[in-house]
């Protein structure tokens, strides 16, 4: 997908290309994870209306945590979505960071390798 690390450093317009299609894959990631989040928390807790569910959904997806209202009470289902929600979320999470790094990354060690080898 990127340059070798003997080619030479690709333009800043192939670059910037890169960098928008790795953020538009991570958002859609992000968007599709939300919607699992949302369907899951409204059909496992029936109390809770879109928003809510859409709050919890954002919130264990960011990493933050769960705001269900302490007067509702969970059932198993509920609590096993919410358990392997979150662990989706955290790896959803790592994943997307890693998407949104990738091309800056790349361009950093292979600039830095394209200089270590024009010192030699």
């Amino acid at each position: 997908m990127y340059e070798h690390k003997r080619q030479k450093l690709a333009p800043k317009k192939v670059y910037l290309q890169r960098i928008t299609q790795n953020a538009i894959i991570a958002f859609l990631i992000l968007i599709l994870s939300l919607a699992i989040g949302i369907i899951g928390y409204k059909y496992t807790i029936p109390e809770l209306d879109w928003y809510d569910s859409l709050l919890n959904a954002s919130m264990i997806l960011s990493g933050m945590g769960p705001i269900i209202d302490a007067h509702i009470t969970l059932t198993k289902c509920a609590k096993v979505f919410a358990s392997f929600y979150a662990l989706f979320s955290g790896i959803t999470f790592l994943t997307t960071f890693g998407i949104l790094l990738a091309p800056v990354l790349h361009r950093f060690f292979h600039k830095l390798h394209l200089e270590n080898e024009s010192d030699q």
